[in-house]
């Protein structure tokens, strides 16, 4: 998809972060926004911050919910009659050790991290593929989806479905000739919020040395960064306009993934990555 001029493009996990930036990028192309999340404060921030001229739309949505994600694009639909990008892009962190996390945070972590991507491409897919024209899919993942890191195991295993899913998703659509392009977006520390307000660890983390610790290299890393969120929004975009698949951010970070499969291949037990 080159041409990103007045098509309509549907984000989730609007109202901060990469979300909000992916809101940005999308109206300097002129694009016609739909921005879902379920902060509707923040949905509000992210649209005063896009140019008048924009047409926008704004939903409160819960990923996680099938239901929810079906409304949503019936109201994408019947505001703007297609939908030509989406970003399944909304998502949450978790840190500590694995034998410390709890069923309950198990199933939150996986309901919008996995399970929103899932959502997202059930409810519009079928839909993209009827209209029978040009169409992308953004899923966000991260690099831990192709790395494996210590004290953040929950969050990893729910990206690593991400990128499965997402991969899988592009053989399928492609297996159906269907013009539909996919791109798989992962992104290392950044500074998104996402360290501050998502961690879900509260039942554990805050009498635990290792995992508070966890959460401030997080955030540490992501203060470090030179990459930003608008950078990042901009390769997505870039990726659509290009249809490229894997949208890797930080270059470096191809060190770790090369690090895993040369240990893959070589038999050898893991070898932590030192960003």
């Amino acid at each position: 998809m080159v041409e990103l001029n007045d098509r309509v493009a549907v984000i989730t996990g609007a109202a901060s972060g990469f979300g909000r930036e992916l809101a940005k990028a999308c109206a300097t192309h002129g694009m016609r926004l739909v921005l879902a999340d379920i902060q509707e404060a923040g949905l509000s921030e992210t649209v005063a911050l896009l140019p008048p001229n924009v047409e926008c739309m704004t939903a409160l949505c819960d990923v996680s919910d099938a239901d929810a994600v079906d409304r949503l694009a019936d109201k994408a639909y019947e505001r703007f009659g297609n939908v030509e990008v989406l970003f399944n892009n909304a998502g949450i962190l978790t840190t500590g050790s694995l034998w410390k996390s709890t069923p309950s945070e198990w199933h939150r972590v996986m309901s919008i991290n996995v399970m929103g991507v899932a959502n997202g491409v059930m409810s519009f897919v079928p839909r993209m593929l009827e209209s029978g024209r040009a169409a992308h899919i953004v899923n966000t993942a991260s690099l831990a989806g192709l790395v494996s890191t210590p004290e953040f195991g929950v969050y990893t295993a729910s990206k690593h479905a991400v990128v499965a899913l997402t991969e899988c998703l592009y053989h399928e659509l492609m297996e159906a000739e269907s013009l539909i392009g996919v791109s798989l977006l992962c992104p290392a520390w950044v500074s998104t919020g996402l360290a501050d307000r998502g961690t879900l660890s509260s039942e554990s983390a805050q009498d635990d040395d290792h995992e508070n610790d966890a959460l401030e290299l997080a955030r540490a890393a992501m203060g470090a960064s030179r990459v930003t969120a608008a950078d990042v929004a901009a390769m997505a975009l870039t990726a659509v306009r290009e249809n490229r698949f894997y949208v890797i951010t930080h270059k470096k970070s191809l060190n770790g993934v090369k690090l895993r499969m040369e240990d893959i291949l070589l038999g050898r037990s893991p070898t932590v990555f030192h960003r």
